[in-house]
């Protein structure tokens, strides 16, 4: 069989979208992954993947290294003669062309990728597709623009391999994930805390996660009521997938968690920020409700902290709306099971 390398260099939830464009490649190739550091927890969770391999993109990575020849060179040669094929998944804001140009120096044959730029001799497929599209269609068609397509069976759905049991928290819960790592995708500290609150208080116990780097966030979060659990740092990312498996609903702004739970079933509320366009990040196929103002004027700006005072595409999200969108969605999920 082939030997394909993914490439897919950003967050976690990136790298969940692109897992049934993977599965697709994998029906009949052997397939690695190329993540970067912020991705390869979700990446060694995707089906169809055989190894993943972690190296830093500094023209994606939010928060660079500086990059050296060293490093480069390290790549290329490390790469060298392993691959037939590669395929460059990227989302809309991004560039393949400096990786295609690393493949290419590490003797990789045949390259594909999307790309608005001219890509000279970097790419053999240079695909076109609408940027109205979601990640997942972007990546199933760039799949197909190289030779493979999901097998008869697969829907096409975000997977992830099985996934550890947990303990019990108490009866059924909600997911509430506050943290995000661009501070502009996600609602503020005090909304998220009302929220537990306000759910605590309609006998809802609550789940609050996060990244050991989100402490004191997710304890500020959980204090709000005595039915509040503060599960932020506690968990490895395979674990952190399996709560939100085992919740009714999962609350969180634009970040993986949304990712997570549409590849684990479970519905979500999202407080979505609209810095990047919703129809191409929306929760893939679960149901879901949307809060934030998605018409404002400064809508797709991109921006990793919000420059308006008051966040003011979120100034009319309120806890109560959460709490009956909550409702709304549990009842759903207990009809499906």
């Amino acid at each position: 069989m082939k030997r394909v390398l993914a490439v897919r260099q950003d967050n976690n939830g990136d790298v969940v979208l692109i897992g049934p464009a993977l599965r697709a490649m994998s029906a009949s190739a052997h397939v690695d992954l190329l993540c970067g550091p912020r991705g390869s927890a979700a990446g060694t969770l995707l089906p169809g993947v055989r190894e993943v391999f972690v190296w830093e993109a500094a023209w994606i990575d939010a928060e660079p290294r500086t990059c050296t020849r060293g490093d480069v060179d390290g790549f290329v040669d490390a790469l060298a003669g392993r691959y037939d094929e590669a395929v460059i998944f990227t989302s809309f804001h991004q560039s393949p062309l400096p990786m295609a140009l690393l493949l290419r120096m590490a003797g990789v044959a045949r390259i594909g990728a999307i790309s608005v730029d001219y890509a000279g001799a970097l790419l053999d497929v240079r695909h076109r597709i609408s940027e109205d599209v979601h990640e997942v269609e972007r990546a199933l068609s760039l799949a197909a623009s190289m030779g493979y397509t999901l097998p008869t069976g697969d829907d096409g759905r975000l997977r992830l391999r099985e996934l550890p049991a947990i303990s019990a928290f108490g009866g059924p819960f909600v997911v509430v994930h506050p943290g995000c790592t661009m501070p502009a995708r996600t609602w503020h500290a005090d909304g998220f805390r009302e929220t537990v609150r306000a759910l605590g208080d309609a006998g809802f116990t609550v789940v609050v996660t996060g990244s050991r780097d989100e402490r004191e966030l997710t304890s500020f979060v959980a204090g709000g009521h005595r039915r509040a659990r503060d599960a932020g740092g506690t968990t490895t990312f395979a674990e952190f997938a399996a709560i939100v498996r085992d919740a009714s609903v999962a609350i969180c702004g634009n970040t993986a968690t949304t990712h997570v739970a549409a590849a684990v079933g479970t519905p979500v509320v999202e407080i979505f920020p609209p810095t990047i366009p919703f129809a191409r990040f929306r929760p893939w196929r679960v149901p879901f409700e949307v809060f934030g103002d998605g018409g404002i004027v400064c809508a797709g700006c991109r921006a990793r902290i919000c420059p308006h005072a008051g966040h003011p595409c979120l100034r009319d999200v309120h806890p109560s709306e959460l709490v009956a969108a909550v409702r709304r969605l549990a009842g759903v999920r207990e009809l499906a099971s």
